[in-house]
């Protein structure tokens, strides 16, 4: 299973007041795990940024100045999205300006039901408790030290260790446990291991075998290696 970790940053709040993106950050995972693929793009707004928004990330606009458009960027993006599902923090923020961004480029839009939203994940699972990427950081036990801005390619990173946290933890063998119980059958719940067909070989050397057989021989008649020897 494909999915992508995303982040945005933006101008503002509101892609139909002129608000849009100005950077983009998404991490792949195959199985849940981390593949080393990553996606991430600057964008020229092609407007002023606002003070506010630029406290929060710290892009401005000499710096965006040289970026390309979105709609250069926007057939790369979904090439690499493709049909994956998007895991995001608060995701319907997101999609709102991707879809704002992919329409006015005259792109296809991503279907709302393609992502799946982790701040709702962390509000159901712990229901009262702040749900901020930050505090699950916090709850998790996961380092976000070098977040003093707020960048996309560094959140996505983040947050795919939080989603992982969410979704159970990090279990690389997790896909290999169902499988097993899958094919174990009607009774897989009470599958147990079975002694291997076939022995391994011993490792242990002559120089091994004769220094074990000379310390047991000191033991005495009694000991418990004579019993079982």
């Amino acid at each position: 299973m494909r999915e992508i970790v995303l982040d945005t940053e933006t101008t503002g709040f509101e892609p139909s007041e002129g608000d849009r993106i100005v950077e983009i950050g998404a991490v792949e995972l195959r199985g849940h795990m981390p593949t080393g693929r990553v996606y991430h793009q600057y964008i020229n707004p092609q407007r002023a940024m606002p003070q506010a928004a630029f406290e929060v990330h710290g892009l401005g606009d000499d710096f965006l100045r040289d970026k390309p458009v979105f709609k250069d960027i926007a057939g790369q993006f979904l090439d690499f999205v493709g049909e994956a599902k998007l895991v995001i923090h608060n995701a319907a923020f997101d999609m709102k300006f991707l879809n704002a961004e992919l329409g006015w480029c005259g792109k296809p839009l991503l279907p709302n039901d393609q992502a799946l939203d982790t701040l709702a994940i962390a509000r159901k699972k712990f229901p009262g408790s702040p749900a901020s990427l930050d505090a699950l950081c916090r709850r998790y036990g996961i380092d976000n030290s070098a977040r003093e801005k707020h960048g996309a390619l560094l959140d996505s990173e983040i947050l795919a260790e939080v989603y992982l946290e969410l979704i159970g933890g990090r279990q690389p063998d997790f896909a290999l446990a169902e499988s097993r119980i899958a094919d174990a059958g009607p009774q897989g719940q009470n599958w147990r291991p079975q002694p291997r067909p076939k022995p391994l070989a011993s490792r242990l050397t002559t120089e091994e075998r004769a220094a074990h057989a000379s310390f047991v021989a000191k033991l005495g008649e009694e000991t418990v290696w004579k019993k079982f020897s």
